[in-house]
Formats: C-alpha cells, structure tokens, sequence
C-alpha cells in the first residue's frame, strides 16, 4: 500500500518533466527558426586603412557616423513607424538582430513575409501613405505634391489627404544632421567636398537637391565619399514616388580607381551603339560622369535594409544626368564578401563542372560595375517627352530599370571586349558568373526589384535556350552564344518598353516572370540547405573602425 503513492509520485514526476521538456523543445524550435534566418547573413566587418586620411579627414569621420546613424533612424520612420513598438523587454537577441535586419517585422528577402506574430502583410506602401489609404482616393485627390519623391502622405484632423514635406516631417532629425554636416564641411580640406556638404545641408533643410547634386558630380579629389539623403525609391512598392533615407561612409581606393578612368571616357560611345532603334537612344549623357573603388565602412538606413548594396549610380535627377553625367561607385570590400561568402559556393553547387573555372571576381566586378554604367544608359524621358521613364512606369520602375541595368551592363562588358578595351580576356567568365550571380540575387525574393530583375531574366534566358539544366547532376550549363543572342534582344526589349513609357507591357512582363517557379524554388533549397549565406550583415561604426 506505502508504494502506490511512491509510483503515482513517480508518473506524475515523470510527466511533469516530460511536459516541460515538450514545452521547452517548442520554445528552442521557435528560437532557433529566428536563429537560422539570421545565419543566412554571413557577419563582415566594414574596415579599412585609415591611414590615407589627413587629421582633419579623421575629425570628420565621427561627425558623419552620427549623421548616418540619423538617416537610419529617419528610414525606421519611413519603412515601419515607432521602432520602440517592436522591440519589446526581455525580447531575445536572434529576433532583435534579425527585425534590425529588416527593419521591421517583415523578412525582406522571403516575399515581406511577417515574422512576428500580430502583424500583417506589408503596406506596399510602407509608411509613406496612411494604411487605410485606397488607390482610388490617392489617384483622385487634387494635390501636385503628392507624387514628390520628398514628402510624406497624411491625414489631416478632417481625415482628408495632406501632403507634409521631408524636413518639416522629420524636421528634429533634420536640424540635427544638418548641424553635423556643416561642423564636417568646416574640417573638409578638399574644396569640392566642402562645397558639396554645405549645400547637401541645405538641401535637407528646404528638399531641393538639384544644386547639392551637381555639387556631388563636380567633387573629383576627395578621398572620403558621404552619401546622406532621400535617395532610392524602392521602399514605395505601391506608387514608386517616394524615396527613403539612407547613407553610406566610402574610403577611395585610388590604386583600383586609377584603373578606371578610362572607361568614364567611352560612355557615349557605348549610348551610341546601344543594341536598339536610335530613338530609343537618342539621349547624350553628360561628359562629367566618373567610376571610382571604394571601401565602404557604414551604411545606414535605405542602403543597409536586407540585401545589400555593393555598387552605386548616382545621382538618380535625369536633369543632372543629361547635364552632367553620373558617378558609378564600386564597393570593392563589400563586392570581394558576397563573392566569397556567397557566389563561389552557389557556383560549386549549380554551375556545371567544367564551367566553375569560370566564376572569377575580375569578371564579377565588370558585371557589378557595368551594372552602374548601364543605369546612366537608355532615356530618362519618353520617347515622345511626354514625362520621364520613371513616372511612367510607376510601381514597375524599379523592377523594369534593374532588370535593364543587369542584361545592359553584360552588353557593355561584350561590347567593350569587342572594341579591345578590356585586354586579353575570355567573355565566357563574364557569362558564367552573371548565370551564377542570378541564383545569388533571386534569392532576395519578389519583393525584391532586383530579385525580380533577376527572376525575370532567368525565365526570359530559359526560353532563349541561354542555359541547360542537367537533370542528373542539377548543375546549368551556359551556351554561349545562345545566351549572346538572348542578350540583345532582352537589352532592346527593356530599352524599348523605357522609351515608350509601356506601363502595361512592363506589367506583363513583371506578372509572366517576375516570380519564382517550382523547378527554380528546388535549386534555390538546395542553396538553403547547403547553409550558403543568403546575404551578408554588417559589423560596422566607430569601435569597429578603432575610432
């Protein structure tokens, strides 16, 4: 009798445990999900040689992380709202990592998915618009502010539309930056920086960045680089209207740029021979347009959300190209991690045996830069004038223009060999790492407008027989001159639907392709289970500079 209550002691004790390990293991699954997903963003440290900065050039550096850290915190406004809602107390470090990854509850390289319980799909329109705002009353309201790239959309007491200016919304922030930007102008030795960051503080102050542009473009002997401003406009998915905050810090690197400075020369030349009709190309770039190599040591707000930008072409006012040109920046530390990290094992994994001897970094820097290049190419403007490109394509702009930039920057590297400009090298390596880059970059998903880019030309090469996949080993096979071919006519389709200001055949194009199939998405898990990094994240600011 003395042993049933011991026995009963001993399965109550036994379940209790068993429960509580059931409750545990559910806890650590959950956990390590979060964990998982902030692994596939392989940590690199943003650093370099600081020893090719002055004294002063070292004072300002400071100044302009706190103005970056401002920007950032600017863009958490503009893609979610009050950040202070989302990180909660007692909240683990693998979900605090992995919402300031995406700035927000939504996973930016899975399709916007939510990854917090309590939250819905993402606004296509972010923060920018009030949620409960249709299309229809947008489209309807009388307003010539509201397409601004620089104000935000509200609501008025009377719930009516009002359209709220970039530096009266975030008028604190602003004044803030504004005096740290003026305090770095005042230690700048080089006349063109100083003269470019005094006018971009004014320009944050009134929204006016036509003149700071220019200033930008005219800056040609400074070694540090200060991106700071509303630049991008891939955040507004609803309308394409409004840019975001974003900033990035860039140490010239002058050995790698000096190899460059040639190739600025023969952007005319390459507009010229662009592969469709002369109206579509009837445009000039500006002559004052500059490639340089650059370290990068911060980027905050815009550029730092998801996947993250390894090259730059700026400024994106179709005034300041025609006038003066652009400027293409290559991030050599950042390009160098996601080759590494990220190209070469996919390559090991997808690209066909013989062919991996193919994947170099020389060839992914071309492709990278002439990416750049090919976003100053083509026509700012319709071809009948009637309003520029980006206007007409709306919410398809940025898929149709990185699409154009990918497919065009390869013609350039093809067309540039032909003429002898690049040396002895063989376009087949060009080919293969750009079939390779294309599973790197359709893994930042649809929401993606370069993960769209990507999906689209994935598709578009398949039909054109660019590309064959063996069945037995999954590996692809690129087909040269099949995948030439295929390049011209994607290059002239895309500059054509540009030209004409198409919007619905660039709606077509993004519907028929623009997402990712079952055969791909098998390939894409095969990355996935391989543990191959989806992107990388940054160990960046002052301490990690040694500041």
């Amino acid at each position: 009798m003395k042993k049933t209550p011991i026995l009963f002691l001993t399965v109550l004790f036994t379940w209790a445990c068993s429960n509580t390990d059931s409750k545990k293991e559910t806890q650590t699954e959950v956990k390590s999900e979060i964990q998982q997903k902030v692994e596939e963003f392989a940590p690199f440290k943003l650093t370099t040689d600081l020893s090719v900065l002055t004294e002063k050039e070292k004072q300002m550096l400071p100044l302009l992380l706190e103005t970056a850290k401002i920007m950032d915190e600017i863009y958490w406004m503009e893609a979610f709202g009050d950040k202070d809602e989302l990180f909660q107390e007692g909240m683990d470090r693998h979900t605090k990592k992995f919402l300031e990854i995406n700035y927000g509850p939504w996973e930016r390289l899975n399709n916007n998915e939510p990854f917090m319980e309590g939250y819905g799909p993402k606004p296509a329109g972010a923060n920018f618009y009030p949620a409960n705002m249709t299309k229809e009353e947008f489209e309807a309201w009388n307003d010539d502010s509201k397409t601004s790239q620089y104000t935000l959309i509200r609501r008025s007491e009377d719930g009516s539309l009002k359209s709220v200016p970039y530096h009266v919304a975030f008028e604190e922030q602003i004044k803030k930056a504004v005096d740290l930007i003026n305090q770095a102008a005042e230690l700048a030795e080089d006349p063109g920086l100083k003269n470019y960051l005094e006018k971009r503080a004014e320009a944050l102050l009134t929204d006016e960045y036509y003149e700071s542009d220019v200033a930008w473009m005219e800056m040609k002997n400074n070694t540090i680089e200060f991106i700071v401003g509303p630049i991008e406009n891939y955040e507004d998915q609803l309308y394409g209207y409004k840019t975001a905050h974003e900033s990035f810090i860039l140490i010239k690197d002058k050995e790698w740029s000096e190899k460059l400075v040639k190739f600025a020369a023969l952007l005319p030349g390459l507009q010229k021979d662009l592969p469709v009709e002369q109206k579509y190309k009837a445009e000039t770039p500006g002559m004052d347009s500059d490639m340089n190599v650059y370290d990068a040591i911060y980027y905050g707000g815009d550029c730092n959300a998801g996947s993250k930008t390894i090259a730059i072409n700026l400024p994106n006012d179709e005034r300041v190209r025609e006038n003066k040109g652009s400027r293409k920046l290559q991030l050599k530390n950042s390009m160098q991690a996601k080759f590494d990290k990220i190209l070469v094992p996919i390559s090991e994994l997808l690209i066909a045996e013989d062919q991996r001897r193919h994947v170099k970094f020389d060839a992914f820097f071309e492709n990278t830069m002439f990416h750049e290049v090919a976003h100053g190419l083509g026509l700012g403007s319709t071809v009948d004038k009637s309003s520029t490109v980006r206007e007409a394509l709306k919410d398809t702009y940025t898929s149709i223009e990185e699409s154009k930039a990918d497919i065009l920057g390869l013609w350039c590297v093809y067309r540039l060999n032909e003429m002898g400009e690049l040396g002895e090298k063989e376009m087949m390596d060009n080919f293969v790492t750009f079939m390779a880059g294309i599973f790197r970059s359709v893994r930042f998903g649809a929401a993606s407008a370069h993960g769209k880019a990507n999906m689209m030309r994935f598709y578009y090469f398949q039909e054109k027989g660019a590309f064959e996949r063996n069945e037995t080993t999954g590996t692809y096979r690129v087909n040269f001159e099949k995948m030439k071919q295929a390049m011209l006519d994607l290059s002239e389709t895309v500059l054509t639907i540009q030209g004409d200001g198409d919007y619905e055949k660039a709606k077509q194009m993004i519907e028929e392709k623009g997402f990712i199939r079952e055969a791909l998405q098998s390939d894409l898990d095969r990355i996935n289970e391989a543990g191959i990094p989806r992107d990388i994240v940054f160990e960046q600011g002052a301490e990690v500079l040694g500041l």
